[in-house]
């Protein structure tokens, strides 16, 4: 391979692993990835962290040492956890090989769902794009950032079961079980939600699911969002409203298939900041990891980082 895309001849890309991504798909993918580098003499070193606190320390000591890309291997979950360790320091640039449960992330960054296809097109045409990000700040003092999805409600509840007893299982049906064992015993919340953007407006209201994403779909493809852009300097808020059983068993083949949801029950904003308060203390996930407790802001961050992506029409799946 001649001059692939973004790659220095004296300082070697890093990917860094989380050998648990997409139950365990982190760890078969790093032998492929391996062979991969070798056989197109890519200068890359590949490392593994054992969990998400020394896959950050790793990142910054990498960036303070000089290093000048870092790739994640894992899902977004993990690519947020490389987000936060780097954002701010300078001079790097970050990308995902995607090798999680959900990689809704990569798929807005038009990249292959494989991850060693994902490196080839980045290595043949990836393009280093400056990509917002969401800045969210919990009642329990907590500041993070994350690219994709995050909300509460019932995706927040079903987030738990997929990180948890549902884990292993790869794809969207992952997500699909995780939301339907979490409806067991889910009430509606009742929701303040204040936002700013093109326009400004308070709700009152009760829903399943108050949800801020920067990428059109999370939870491996739901598309609760699908107008939403990784670098136009504002965020979609998605508020879902309070359905009945029939409802929710007629969406949910649907969903199933295409990930889209077809209810006259779902509201959407164009928003620059927006303030969620609930009826009860509960959760808020940024890409399918719980961050803190309600209220909570959320705000856009425009340009936060430098992120490789492929450009959607020429990207391969």
């Amino acid at each position: 391979m001649s001059n692939p895309a973004g790659v220095s001849k004296d300082i070697p890309d890093l990917v860094l692993a989380n050998p648990t991504a997409g139950g365990g798909l982190g760890e078969e993918t790093l032998p492929l990835l391996r062979r991969f580098a070798a056989e197109r003499r890519w200068n890359v070193e590949l490392r593994s962290a054992g969990d998400s606190a020394e896959f950050a320390q790793i990142a910054r000591e990498e960036t303070c040492k000089g290093r000048t890309r870092i790739f994640a291997l894992g899902g977004d979950g993990t690519f947020q956890v490389l987000l936060n360790a780097v954002a701010g320091l300078g001079g790097v640039s970050i990308g995902v090989l995607p090798a999680g449960g959900g990689n809704d992330l990569a798929a807005a960054l038009g990249l292959p769902r494989n991850p060693l296809h994902a490196a080839e097109a980045i290595l043949q045409r990836g393009e280093m794009t400056c990509l917002d990000a969401a800045k969210v700040c919990t009642a329990d003092g907590v500041e993070r950032l994350y690219m994709g999805g995050g909300g509460v409600g019932l995706d927040a509840e079903a987030a738990r079961f997929a990180s948890g007893v549902y884990r292993k299982i790869r794809g969207r049906s992952r997500y699909l079980l995780s939301a339907i064992r979490a409806l067991r015993g889910f009430r509606p919340l009742a929701l303040k939600i204040s936002f700013q953007g093109p326009a400004q407006k308070t709700i009152e209201t009760e829903a399943l699911v108050a949800g801020v994403l920067n990428t059109p779909s999370y939870g491996a493809g739901l598309r609760l969002a699908p107008g939403a852009i990784l670098d136009d300097g504002l965020l979609d808020l998605v508020i879902l409203a309070d359905l009945k059983l029939t409802e929710i068993v007629r969406i949910l083949p649907v969903l199933a298939v295409s990930g889209e949801i077809h209810t006259r029950k779902i509201q959407r904003y164009s928003i620059q900041q927006v303030r969620i308060e609930t009826d009860r203390p509960c959760v808020f996930h940024g890409d399918g990891e719980v961050i803190g407790q309600t209220p909570v802001e959320v705000s856009v961050e425009p340009g936060a980082m430098n992120v490789w992506r492929v450009r959607r029409k020429e990207s391969q799946n």
